[in-house]
C-alpha cells in the first residue's frame, strides 16, 4: 500500500508534535499539510515541515491530496472537524475529548454507523503506556484475582488560559475516565464529583482539587484525585486493588542523587515529558492499523461517547451534590 496522506489541524503544541511524528517516525505515514484559524501558525508549521499551508481545516478536509487527517485543535472545535471529516469518508485521529457532550458524540456515532465501518481513533494515548499496558496484561492474566476497586491521581503543576471549572473533568479527569474502564473492561453505571477543601494555592477561578469517583456496572469502584495545577510535579498515579493482590503503574525511570545526606529524585512537569513514548507507540499503531487492516483499531468513537456520557455525568454531580447515571445508548455492533 502507497503511504497514507496525512493532514493536521490545529498548529499548536501537540499538533506540531503530531506533524514532527507523521513526517519523521512513521514510515506508513506522508504529512501532506497542515491548517490552522490562525493563518500565520499554519503557514509558520507548514513552512517548517515543507508542507502546504491550507487555508482552512474544511479545505484541508476535502481535500483530494489528503487520506487521513489529525484534529489537534481547540477542544470545541474537534465534534465539527470529525463530523465533516466523516462526510469526506477520511480516516480521523482526534486528540480527546471527541466532543464536548455526550449529543455530539452521538451524532458522530451516528455518521460512521451509516458509513458502515470505524474511521475515527480518539487520542486516550494512556492506552499505549508501557506501563498502563503492563497492568491491563497482569488483571487480564487472572494472576492476582477479579479487579474490585481503582485508587489514582491525577496532578498539575499549571493550566493554560481559559481553563475553566468543568475543565477539570473534560480535559483533565478525561483520561482517567478512559483508561480506568479500559483497565476494568467493565460499563460504568453512575458518576460523582466531591469537593474536598479548596488549596490556597490555586491561582484561577476553578475548583482545586476534587475527587471524581465512578461505580461500574458490576459493583467495582474507582476514585480519582484531581489536581489541575499548583501540584508539586506532573505525578500520575493508579493502584488497582484485586481479590489476591494489586498492581501498581510505575513511576517513569528516573535516576536518583546522593547528595548532603539526602536522597534526591527528579519528577517531571507536563504530560510532554511523561508521555511521549505513549505518543509515539500510539501514532506508529494507528498508522499500522491502516496500512493493515484498512481502519483503526484503538479507542473508537464508542469509547469518546461513554467518555462524554460519563464526563456528562459528573458535570451534572456537581450542581447536585450526589452520584448521577450515566446515560448511554446501546452498544452498536459496530464497536463491539
Amino acid at each position: 500500500m502507497s503511504k497514507i496522506r496525512v493532514g493536521v489541524v490545529g498548529c499548536g503544541a501537540i499538533g506540531r508534535e503530531h506533524a514532527r511524528r507523521i513526517a519523521n517516525l512513521i514510515p506508513e505515514t506522508e504529512l501532506v499539510g497542515v491548517a490552522d484559524f490562525f493563518q500565520e501558525a499554519a503557514e509558520k508549521t507548514a513552512a517548517q515541515f515543507g508542507v502546504k499551508a491550507y487555508a482552512s481545516a474544511e479545505e484541508l478536509i476535502h481535500s483530494d491530496d489528503i487520506d487521513a487527517f489529525f484534529i489537534t485543535s481547540s477542544d470545541p472545535s474537534h465534534a465539527g472537524y470529525v463530523l465533516e471529516g466523516l462526510k469526506a469518508k477520511k480516516f480521523i485521529f482526534c486528540e480527546k475529548p471527541l466532543a464536548q457532550t455526550s449529543s455530539d458524540a452521538e451524532a458522530i456515532i451516528k455518521a460512521e454507523l451509516e458509513l458502515g465501518k470505524k474511521y475515527v481513533q480518539v487520542g486516550f494515548m494512556r492506552r499505549y503506556d508501557r506501563g498502563y499496558s503492563e497492568m491491563k496484561r497482569i488483571i487480564e492474566s487472572g494472576e492476582i484475582g477479579d479487579p474490585l476497586m481503582i485508587h489514582s491521581a491525577h496532578r498539575n503543576v499549571s493550566q493554560a488560559p481559559g481553563f475553566l471549572s468543568n475543565s477539570a473533568i473534560t480535559q483533565v479527569a478525561i483520561h482517567e475516565l478512559d483508561i480506568s474502564r479500559w483497565l476494568l473492561d467493565d460499563e460504568y453505571e453512575e458518576a460523582q464529583v466531591l469537593e474536598v477543601r479548596q488549596s490556597k494555592s490555586t491561582k484561577g477561578d476553578w475548583k482545586n482539587p476534587l475527587i471524581v469517583t465512578m461505580k461500574t456496572k458490576s459493583g467495582q469502584r474507582i476514585d480519582v484525585e484531581v489536581q489541575c495545577s499548583e501540584a508539586f510535579a506532573y505525578d500520575i498515579q493508579c493502584q488497582v486493588v484485586c481479590e489476591d493482590g494489586l498492581v501498581n503503574l510505575p513511576d517513569p525511570m528516573q535516576v536518583t542523587v546522593r547528595k548532603d545526606a539526602k536522597i534526591k529524585k527528579g519528577l517531571m512537569t507536563d504530560w510532554a515529558q511523561r508521555f511521549i513514548e505513549a505518543y509515539d507507540i500510539e501514532l506508529a499503531a494507528w498508522a499500522k492499523s491502516i496500512a493493515e487492516n484498512g481502519e483503526p483499531n484503538g479507542p473508537n468513537s464508542w469509547d469518546g461517547y461513554v467518555a462524554c456520557c460519563t464526563a456528562d455525568a459528573l458535570i451534572k454531580s456537581r450542581e447536585t451534590g450526589v452520584p448521577e447515571k450515566v446515560l448511554t445508548i446501546d452498544k452498536p455492533e459496530l464497536y463491539k
